[in-house]
């Protein structure tokens, strides 16, 4: 199937037909604003899962409180080991910001710079 089209591209650029070429494949600026989307509804999911981590971290530092003056240590402990987890996950949920953040950034200069070569007139 690839070898297929290989050789109608090949033929149709010996044939002078470059259009048939083009619309073959999406162009290049479609998929830099779809990719740009996508990170930023990933960004959108990490700012809520941040959200949700600080939530928990504070209800489980409530719950510690409450077990150590009732004086259930064991309790404690557990509470202890889900606020780690919950920073854990908190870290985690910042390095993935940081790059969606980045990858937005990127997709924004290529979809800018397909935009100006599009653009641009060529002697």
């Amino acid at each position: 199937m690839k070898n297929r089209i290989l050789i109608a591209a090949l033929l149709a650029l010996a044939l002078g037909i470059p259009a048939v070429v083009a619309a073959q494949q999406p162009s290049d600026s479609t998929s830099d604003r779809h990719e740009l989307r996508r990170d930023r509804r990933d960004l959108r999911h990490d700012r809520r899962d941040t959200r949700s981590d600080r939530r928990d971290i504070r209800q489980d530092a409530r719950e510690r409180r409450q077990d150590v003056r009732s004086g259930d240590t064991t309790a404690a402990r557990a509470e202890t080991r889900d606020i780690r987890g919950d920073r854990r996950d908190l870290r985690s949920d910042r390095r993935d910001r940081r790059s969606d953040r980045r990858d937005i950034r990127q997709d924004r200069r290529d979809v800018h710079r397909d935009r100006h070569d599009s653009t641009s007139t060529k002697p």
